[in-house]
């Protein structure tokens, strides 16, 4: 059991090390973003329901497209690389460069894949979780659901279990995301 835990305690430090250095660069050269996905969901659901979130591999971040040049620059120095790679935007560790570790890029107010039915939310009011920006809740959970892959439905699931799907949310999600929350619900 140490030794899980203590893999467990690695790979936190080391996402939350690569979260750092991407706040680091991205406030260096004024650039705004959210952390959104798997790394917004276990912040959200750790601090609801302690020892209830779920680990992730990468970390997922919104931009604004235009941005897209100062953010190559502006991760350089910090050891990040920009690279494009199966139509995926990416920051990769140049010491390690890993597309299944790197920080994927998500644009503000684009649909990430062309049959999403909603695109991404821009920014909004975010907040700071462990001092990483993070996407508000609401737009997090929506983003889950135009997704909906089985990773996504697994992260709604801890969200609702940690109370954080909210009645009063829930009536302002359009109707097909209101009917995915209803299936994932009623699969348990």
């Amino acid at each position: 059991m140490v030794f899980v835990n203590t893999f467990f305690e690695k790979r936190v430090e080391q996402l939350f090390d690569l979260a750092r250095r991407v706040e680091e660069a991205f406030s260096a050269a004024g650039v705004e973003y959210r952390v959104i996905g798997g790394l917004a969901t276990y912040l959200y659901v750790e601090e609801a329901a302690p020892d209830a979130g779920r680990l992730t591999k990468d970390i997922d971040i919104a931009v604004r497209r235009e941005d897209l040049d100062r953010i190559a620059q502006a991760v350089a120095p910090f050891g990040l690389e920009y690279r494009r790679a199966a139509g995926v935007n990416m920051l990769v560790q140049k010491e390690a460069p890993s597309a299944r570790r790197a920080v994927h890029l998500i644009f503000t107010g684009e649909k990430v894949r062309p049959e999403y039915p909603e695109p991404a939310p821009e920014f909004g009011p975010g907040r700071k979780i462990r001092g990483v920006p993070v996407i508000a809740l609401e737009n997090l959970i929506r983003m889950k659901l135009t997704s909906y892959r089985a990773k996504d439905e697994a992260h709604l699931k801890d969200m609702d279990d940690a109370g954080l799907i909210k009645p009063e949310l829930e009536a302002r999600l359009s109707p097909i995301l209101r009917e995915r929350l209803a299936q994932m619900r009623a699969r348990g």
